[in-house]
């Protein structure tokens, strides 16, 4: 009885983790789902494909068209919204096939990532696999996710009626939301993930999360930068029309609108934002090198200041080139990455969620159960007839 009592942590404890296993491997696939989304976005944006569909059908939308009469009738849709009038007029069928599925196929992951989302929860859920406390993060997380569908539409609408493109401020705000989507996934995902080490002291935590916050704002700030089209200009670097500090960056009035319309100012306010990650994340390495070192804390942390790195050399490329696509969705893919890395470590360095605990077993049940083992383990001798044994 006594082994039998001692053991039942011990499976419990097997039986979360497996749990936990099962959970993460699913949310590292969500987190796949959502990159390739993320990348698709960023396509249907830089070939100017985000206003080929001016329709929000969330069930129908899922066909694309099917014959030449349906293909026609979507481009005489297209036809009306100033994009069309100001920028592509005369465009043909086929140039215009070619923009509606960057935007079709970016709608169709986005409602497939709810799908993969959403389903394995129930699963999860129905099958008593979400322990205590996780359910919260997971359902707040595919909430977010609905929200983010509806700001999309929001997003588009914004270029249907008095714009040929999007609003900056709507965009900015539709990939800052992804991004969040994304490192909230992650951060769940290596919570439920065993750590080789003990939790890092608060400040080294703290550092890893502001690195975490500072990359999220400039990602904002790249949506900005892509909503105006800033990256087309002054494409120099270290200097920036001439200058380390260019001039006419408070244009606007009032000078507030500078830093969300002006795309010189925009983009030096993107250039700034690089450089802090840049500076935070190698004081961050340096910091955790000394007060962690040999740790698994210490090399994630020099890990993430050489994404930084290499994440702040594709950004000057792709500034240098005059923004080609390759070059552009490389250094918005690397964002992400630099992201996804940088919430996992501040997760790495709070270590793992704690098990679930459970409240032993009532002494009752104990005895019961002893009695009945006891029982069996004697072979019941004196409930049966002697016949029964030798």
């Amino acid at each position: 009885m006594a082994a039998i009592t001692a053991a039942a942590p011990y499976a419990a404890r097997d039986r979360d983790l497996r749990n936990r296993a099962q959970v993460r491997g699913w949310l590292y696939f969500v987190l796949l789902v959502l990159f390739a989304l993320v990348l698709v976005g960023g396509a249907t944006r830089l070939t100017e494909s985000g206003l080929s569909i001016t329709e929000w059908q969330p069930i129908h939308g899922v066909i694309p068209p099917l014959n030449d009469a349906e293909w026609q009738e979507e481009f005489q849709r297209y036809q009306q919204i100033p994009q069309y009038a100001e920028l592509n007029k005369g465009m043909s069928i086929e140039a215009f096939k070619s923009i509606f599925w960057w935007e079709w196929v970016h709608r169709i992951l986005a409602r497939s990532v709810g799908l993969v989302f959403a389903l394995p929860l129930l699963f999860f859920w129905a099958t008593r696999r979400i322990e205590r406390g996780l359910g919260p993060k997971l359902v707040g997380i595919l909430l977010l996710g609905g929200l983010q569908g509806a700001i999309g539409w929001w997003m588009v609408a914004s270029g249907l009626v008095d714009r040929v493109s999007v609003s900056q401020y709507r965009l900015a705000t539709h990939l800052t939301l992804a991004a969040l989507i994304f490192t909230a996934t992650m951060v769940v995902a290596r919570g439920l993930a065993p750590h080789s080490e003990p939790a890092a002291d608060r400040s080294t935590q703290r550092l890893a999360g502001v690195i975490v916050l500072l990359a999220l704002v400039q990602i904002y700030l790249g949506g900005l930068v892509a909503g105006l089209d800033a990256g087309l200009s002054y494409n120099t670097w270290p200097l920036m029309d001439g200058r380390l500090v260019p001039g006419d960056l408070l244009l606007l009035e009032p000078a507030w609108r500078n830093f969300f319309e002006n795309p010189k100012t925009v983009q030096f306010v993107h250039r700034i934002g690089a450089y802090t990650v840049f500076a935070v994340a190698l004081w961050h390495m340096i910091a955790t090198r000394r007060r962690l070192p040999g740790t698994t804390h210490a090399r994630r942390a020099t890990l993430l200041f050489l994404i930084v790195l290499v994440q702040a050399s594709i950004g000057i490329g792709t500034l240098l080139m005059q923004v080609p696509l390759h070059m552009a969705l490389t250094h918005q893919g690397f964002a992400l990455i630099l992201l996804g890395f940088a919430a996992a470590h501040w997760r790495g360095t709070k270590g793992a969620y704690p098990l679930p605990t459970r409240p032993p077993m009532k002494r009752r049940y104990v005895l019961l159960v002893g009695v009945g083992v006891s029982l069996v383990a004697a072979g019941i001798r004196l409930s049966l007839p002697p016949v029964w044994f030798p």
